[in-house]
C-alpha cells in the first residue's frame, strides 16, 4: 500500500473548510434537528403500521438531517464547496 505524501494529505483537509458564518450554521443545525425529529416520528410511525415506505422516509430523513446537523457543527456547507451560491 502505498501512502500519499504530507502536501496531498494537507490539500485534502481543507476541503472541509468553515465556508458559513454564524447565521448558516445555525439554521442548518436548527434545521438539522427538526429533519431528525421528523423522520424519527416516521420511523416509529413506519414500524408500528408496518409501512415500508414509511421507513425508508424516515430513515431518508434521519440520514439527510444528520448530515445537516454535520454542516452546521463544522461550519461547512456542501453546495457552497461545489461553488453553488446559496442565499445564507
Amino acid at each position: 500500500m502505498k501512502l500519499a505524501p504530507k502536501s496531498d494529505l494537507s490539500k485534502s483537509r481543507s476541503g472541509l473548510a468553515c465556508n458559513i458564518d454564524r447565521r448558516g450554521r445555525r439554521a442548518r443545525l436548527i434545521g438539522g434537528v427538526i429533519v431528525d425529529v421528523c423522520g424519527s416520528a416516521l420511523i416509529i410511525t413506519g414500524s408500528i403500521g408496518r409501512s415500508k415506505m414509511l421507513l425508508a422516509a424516515g430513515i431518508l430523513l434521519v440520514v439527510i438531517g444528520s448530515f445537516m446537523i454535520f454542516e452546521g457543527a463544522r461550519g461547512w456547507c456542501a453546495l457552497r464547496a461545489l461553488g453553488i451560491k446559496t442565499p445564507m
